[in-house]
């Protein structure tokens, strides 16, 4: 018996390695939340759409991710699909432009579609003792949810998934990676003291004030959570590799992306919106004028959450992008823990939504762009077809963007294909 062009039997064996234990109880009954070949198509989907793809959030939301996997293995019809979806959700219901939209996205979804990868990828997981979670799982984070058409369609766990019920309690501590000694100094007390309040820690264990926040969680014998913008089994930055394995042992690693992927600036970007979307409260502690660290400040204010930042010396350019948030953004001022437990425990301020061309120096680039040029390299050409697998853009996307990013002297075509040349605008 076949499922998805592979052996059923192979699959559900796979598929069984990286499944939550036994004793994890399904939060809803239906024979979704506990089927393989359900599971193995979030799994497979982790693998054809780009983190924070709302499209593909929707299609799956709708028809289910088994049937909307297999509509792109067996080459349904736009026709086919639209008729599915309509069964599945009523035709009354059914936004307009999704026609349009589904055949744009199957363009950036079928060049990656690849089931042996996918049944590879679930079984590199299972050797990095990866869990994967599936929204219908007792285990997967409500918060996560906020974000709609753009929540994750699966996550990657190492470590124990039953961790996230210690972060329905948690704030979010972000910051520059060339943190001053102050901004380490504000970051460790705080968390500590946080942990001491119940609080887990979740950041995105980079170095700089993420590295910080963990370590002193850790110290604390709290909770803390790091999401990583590349697999779960590639500690990023590789620097933090011990720190990333004492988190496993304690806390939680997650990605959304499958064991294996590399981390991209575009996938850092999206990382950031699950570290505002976990958390109750996001808080700042250190930020250059263009940080990214802005972006996930952006995330935060767009989903509603309270937002604070740490005041630093005027003269200090690594606390600029705080001040900005708190004269330009309405960011609370925050200087201590108890100030920052007042964003969860009992503050309404919710700062004002970022533009996307404030919230870090790679907006100066549509995200489209973005991925272009993280495929591309500064000394090998790359052809279109194999930018255009790379990024999961359709190749006429990838066309147009390089010609856009060819003026703009950020990419040039050799011989042999496209490389990247500078930063550009």
């Amino acid at each position: 018996m076949q499922l998805f062009g592979l052996d059923a039997d192979e699959v559900r064996r796979a598929i069984a390695t990286v499944a939550p234990t036994p004793t994890m109880s399904l939060r809803h009954t239906g024979a979704s939340a506990n089927d393989s070949a359900e599971r193995f198509a979030r799994a497979a989907w982790t693998t054809v759409a780009e983190p924070g793809d709302g499209t593909a959030g929707g299609f799956i939301a709708t028809v289910g991710a088994s049937t909307s996997l297999i509509s792109l293995v067996e080459q349904w019809s736009t026709t086919r699909i639209m008729k599915a979806m309509e069964a599945a959700q009523g035709e009354d219901s059914m936004r307009p432009g999704w026609a349009e939209e589904l055949d744009k996205a199957r363009a950036r979804w079928l060049p990656r579609l690849n089931s042996a990868a996918a049944l590879a990828a679930v079984r590199l997981a299972a050797h990095s003792r990866a869990t994967l979670l599936t929204p219908d799982d007792a285990d997967w984070p409500e918060s996560i949810n906020d974000l709609d058409a753009h929540a994750p369609i699966a996550l990657w766990v190492r470590g124990n998934p039953g961790r996230f019920v210690e972060s329905r309690r948690s704030l979010s501590m972000v910051g520059a990676r060339a943190a001053t000694g102050y901004g380490e100094h504000v970051t460790v007390e705080a968390a500590s003291s946080l942990v001491g309040r119940g609080f887990a820690i979740v950041s995105g264990a980079a170095y700089g004030i993420d590295g910080a926040a963990h370590r002193a969680a850790l110290a604390s014998q709290g909770t803390t959570v790091a999401f990583l913008a590349g697999g779960v089994d590639r500690p990023y930055p590789s620097g933090h590799d011990v720190l990333i394995g004492r988190i496993v042992e304690t806390g939680i690693v997650v990605s959304e992306v499958p064991c294996g992927a590399s981390p991209t600036k575009w996938r850092f970007l999206q990382r950031n919106r699950l570290i505002a979307a976990l958390s109750q409260a996001t808080v700042v502690l250190e930020a250059g004028w263009r940080s990214g660290s802005l972006n996930t400040a952006g995330h935060a204010a767009a989903l509603g959450r309270p937002l604070g930042a740490v005041p630093g010396s005027v003269t200090s350019a690594a606390s600029a992008g705080c001040h900005r948030l708190i004269r330009e953004y309405g960011a609370t001022c925050v200087t201590n823990a108890d100030e920052m437990a007042e964003l969860v425990d009992g503050g309404d301020a919710v700062a004002e939504p970022l533009r996307p061309s404030e919230t870090g120096g790679a907006a100066s680039f549509t995200s489209d762009e973005l991925r272009v040029l993280d495929a591309l390299t500064t000394r090998t050409g790359r052809p279109v077809a194999d930018i255009a697998r790379r990024t999961g853009l359709p190749i006429d996307v990838v066309q147009a963007v390089l010609g856009v990013l060819q003026i703009g002297g950020a990419v040039a075509e050799h011989q042999h294909g496209w490389i990247y040349v500078t930063a550009g605008r």
